[in-house]
């Protein structure tokens, strides 16, 4: 009798562990946000005052040929 009483409380232990260990797992939720994804775009272009500044001095050393 007392094999079955040890093996029953074993068994019981056991599930009661297993049932604890159960519900201590760990969990990962991926969620979307609830704000906008914002690209801050601050570009700054000076591309095409460089051409305009190249294109006139282009001009005024062609105009003035005995600088250089």
């Amino acid at each position: 009798m007392k094999k079955k009483t040890i093996m029953s409380a074993l068994t019981l232990l056991s599930l009661a562990a297993g049932t604890i260990m159960w519900g201590c797992s760990p969990t990962v939720k991926i969620e979307a946000s609830d704000k906008p994804i914002v690209i801050n775009m601050n570009i700054k272009i000076d591309h095409e005052i460089r051409i305009k500044v190249d294109r006139e001095l282009d001009n005024l050393l062609d105009s003035k040929k005995g600088l250089f």
